[in-house]
């Protein structure tokens, strides 16, 4: 074990030839200040469109509601125009527009089955804002601080392209609350 203790030694003396305590400690501070950050960055929950092969996604028994109003069981945390009313639908955005790989999550009550469900509203962008069925509910939304289940966050930031413009919100669901 001599081997490592030379080589312990060797690079502490080296890193100390090198740098400062002041700029380790700068340098280890940075280190986990952006660690603690890591949190707050956007998660990109609806970016696959499959589940993972094996899982089946969770879909209620039954969909009550109609889908363009903003009473529909799965609108409870959304905010913005439906894509439903937009030529798109619950689950797909329309032509011309790509759905953001980022999302805000809520969770629904189905009042048909009883059971809540993980929804994902995802943002669709690429046209200017469709102005057609605005919806916003804010039932458990957050803070900017945690931006996974705020929805006054600017989702699109999180496309392909730059400064894309927002159209219209889908409402997937992901799974069934456990």
């Amino acid at each position: 074990m001599k081997w490592l203790d030379r080589m312990t030694e060797g690079s502490g003396r080296a890193l100390a030839r090198r740098m400062s305590r002041r700029s380790l400690l700068a340098g280890i501070g940075t280190l986990l200040l952006g660690a603690a950050a890591v949190p707050l960055l956007p998660v990109a929950r609806g970016a696959e469109a499959r589940p993972p092969a094996g899982r089946k996604p969770a879909t209620p028994a039954a969909d009550p509601g109609d889908p363009s109003s903003c009473e529909y069981w799965r609108h409870c945390a959304i905010d913005g125009f439906l894509c439903s009313c937009c030529g798109g639908s619950q689950t797909t955005c329309p032509p011309g527009t790509e759905m953001s790989a980022i999302t805000w999550i809520g969770t629904c009550h189905n009042p048909a089955d009883g059971k809540d469900y993980v929804i994902s509203y995802n943002d669709c962008c690429g046209k200017s804002s469709c102005g057609r069925c605005f919806c916003n509910r804010n039932e458990r939304d957050t803070s900017l601080y945690q931006p996974g289940q705020s929805n006054d966050y600017n989702w699109c930031s999180g496309s392909t392209q730059a400064n894309i413009p927002y159209h219209c919100s889908t409402a997937r669901i992901v799974g069934a609350a456990e």
